[in-house]
């Protein structure tokens, strides 16, 4: 029995020169599933990404994995040396599928349902970054940023192409951009954190709005002592200003530390993301 893909749609332009199509997953002429793939431009480079992809339930028959490879087929084909794929946390098939294909987890995502959030900490608070400090704190958070991308798969031009479209796109008037909250963390008067909240990213699947901390970062040498805490608090205050009720965040799979931070925190998750070169 044969198992293909067949475009279900036209394909999509994507920003960047990016493109993207659905596909039928089908056996012998027949529709037994669906994916999507996508290839998003990050400077000179793509990164391919398999999505939504779903075998009709008494027909898997091992079609997962083939039609898994024949979407990397089409990644390739469209010039992409790293594939992505997206899990939900609750498809447990559909995370072993990606193991078993080589895929390695880089990062996952998490969600909090807030409600009340104590105020801060006494001794600490937190101040708006200015415009004359910004190229100072996105400099820094570049840097931060760009180990992480380099520690999850890729190389050191490609994190800073990534790195930069990713500033471009979300950061367009420096500190005076909209829809985003800036901000220091001072104990005392030393600055020892920063953070950055985007606070309106638009409706999730059963239609709340949400927030992302987009980063959060704790100075080296001031870490250990719950600064990381109150930042997050922080975001969610932010975002609870803002009239939104949940929020999200990302965490690389080797930031033990922050990952049982957010844990303790009640963050929980909701997709993962794993990788492999094509």
């Amino acid at each position: 029995m044969t198992t293909t893909l067949r475009p279900a749609g036209p394909e999509e332009t994507l920003p960047d020169g990016g493109r993207a199509r659905p596909w039928l997953v089908c056996a012998n002429g027949r529709t037994v599933g669906s994916v999507r793939t996508a290839a998003v431009t990050y400077g000179t480079h793509r990164v391919g990404r398999i999505d939504a992809l779903r075998i009709t339930e008494g027909l898997r028959r091992g079609r997962g994995t083939v039609a898994a490879l024949a979407a990397e087929e089409v990644l390739r084909s469209w010039d992409c040396t790293r594939a992505e794929v997206v899990v939900p946390a609750a498809t447990q098939p559909a995370l072993t599928l990606a193991l078993a294909l080589g895929y390695t987890e880089t990062n996952r995502k998490l969600l909090k349902d807030l409600d009340q959030v104590p105020p801060p900490a006494p001794g600490v608070t937190l101040r708006p970054i200015s415009a004359a400090e910004f190229p100072e704190w996105l400099t820094a958070s570049n840097a931060e940023y760009q180990e992480q991308l380099v520690r999850s798969g890729l190389t050191p031009e490609q994190a800073r192409q990534r790195c930069a479209a990713d500033s471009r796109n979300v950061l367009r008037d420096g500190a005076a951009t909209a829809g985003v909250a800036l901000r220091r963390l001072y104990a005392g008067e030393r600055a020892v954190g920063s953070l950055w909240v985007a606070l309106d990213c638009g409706p999730l699947p059963d239609g709340r709005r949400h927030s992302w901390v987009m980063t959060v970062e704790v100075d080296p040498d001031r870490r250990g002592h719950g600064y990381g805490r109150q930042l997050l608090l922080a975001a969610e205050r932010e975002a609870l200003a803002a009239g939104i009720h949940v929020l999200g965040l990302n965490v690389y799979c080797d930031n033990t530390v922050a990952i049982r931070l957010y844990t303790s925190l009640g963050y929980r998750p909701t997709t993962h993301i794993l990788a492999k070169p094509l």
